[in-house]
């Protein structure tokens, strides 16, 4: 969240990266890869994708979006927010993953002035591509560590998910090599970056945790990282029907947008407190749509801060469901097994 939430004062938030904190040269390149990865991964998906996954992509990216409205407190006067990357890899399988939270950066930078424009490319990779792919992987090494078991399926979410803030807080700190905008030593950005990320990222494991946990009690079926748990342990699960679950998730994704947003801290999140520590927070320029009707999360016109952040939020949440719903809606997640039963089949075919 880009701002206090008793405030309409602008700031630069954990990774979203506004436009002038890299080079020009650095932000085209980080353009053009972040579209062929992302067009990548949209074929991927579309291999990939089953008729239970495409609500499901909805209703993750309406999340991930309200929960990214809300900074918690960490150490030394610092804040950080839900990155998601990791979590979206795991319900749904990393190359769905991605996409989701490009959707969701797509969103913030056009609709809500977060995020530069010209920093689409970089923040695409550090918040979705990086953490999406690589904490997908972390979470792949963790659950041959953990038992084979929904609970060693949560402590492999919390630790991946953790990590992957701080895979994608690296992730900066190399592009920062290669084009910096203030004369700042890429190993000081570098200890910098990992040293405050390391502490989001526990918040991050948190919430992580959390979201799976909630769908492997209602809906462990719908989760691509548990798929390999067999039809006994799923069934120990009881579950709800997919209208209760979807109707469950938007609310929960209403609430976090609406109310719990209204507490988020105020304090500098991880790269504007790096930016500011190592004197390069300067070098950020202004919003292309700085004056847009939702700009900064506040609702044109209203001067109530509480409302006027609420609508905004809501606003946002529906918009990424729709986005994410119809998206994948179009590529024809429309008959295909989920993947916990294709995994049940398999595992029936060959035994």
């Amino acid at each position: 969240m880009p701002f206090p939430a008793t405030s309409f004062a602008p700031s630069v938030v954990a990774l979203h990266a506004p436009d002038g904190f890299l080079s020009p040269a650095v932000a085209a390149v980080t353009g053009f890869i972040a579209v062929a990865i992302v067009a990548f991964a949209l074929r991927q998906s579309g291999s990939e994708l089953s008729d239970k996954q495409v609500p499901l992509a909805g209703l993750t990216a309406a999340f991930i979006f309200a929960a990214q409205m809300f900074n918690f407190p960490v150490a030394a006067g610092t804040s950080g927010h839900l990155l998601g990357g990791a979590l979206a890899a795991i319900l749904l399988g990393p190359s769905m993953g991605a996409v989701v939270l490009s959707v969701v950066v797509l969103v913030q930078a056009l609709v809500f002035a977060d995020g530069g424009l010209t920093a689409l490319g970089y923040n695409t990779i550090n918040m979705g591509i990086v953490t999406a792919f690589g904490g997908y992987a972390l979470f792949l090494a963790f659950r041959k560590v953990f038992p084979a078991t929904a609970s060693g399926v949560i402590g492999a979410t919390a630790l991946a998910s953790g990590f992957s803030v701080v895979l994608a807080a690296m992730a900066f700190s190399l592009q920062w090599l290669f084009g910096a905008s203030a004369p700042v030593p890429f190993d000081t950005v570098f200890g910098a970056m990992v040293g405050v990320h390391l502490l989001i990222g526990i918040g991050e494991a948190v919430i992580s945790a959390l979201a799976i946990s909630a769908v492997l009690a209602s809906r462990p079926d719908l989760i691509h990282g548990a798929r390999d748990l067999d039809r006994g342990q799923l069934a120990d699960r009881q579950k709800v029907s997919g209208r209760t679950f979807g109707i469950g998730a938007l609310a929960t994704s209403i609430v976090v947008a609406v109310v719990v947003s209204q507490f988020a801290s105020g304090s500098p999140d991880g790269l504007e407190r790096v930016a500011e520590d190592e004197g390069f927070i300067d070098a950020a320029s202004d919003h292309t749509f700085s004056g847009g009707f939702f700009a900064d999360y506040a609702t044109s016109g209203v001067g109530n801060e509480t409302l006027s952040l609420a609508i905004a939020g809501i606003s946002g949440t529906i918009l990424t469901l729709a986005i994410g719903f119809g998206l994948f809606k179009a590529m024809g997640g429309t008959s295909k097994p989920s993947v916990a039963t294709a995994a049940a089949n398999e595992s029936v075919s060959t035994s």
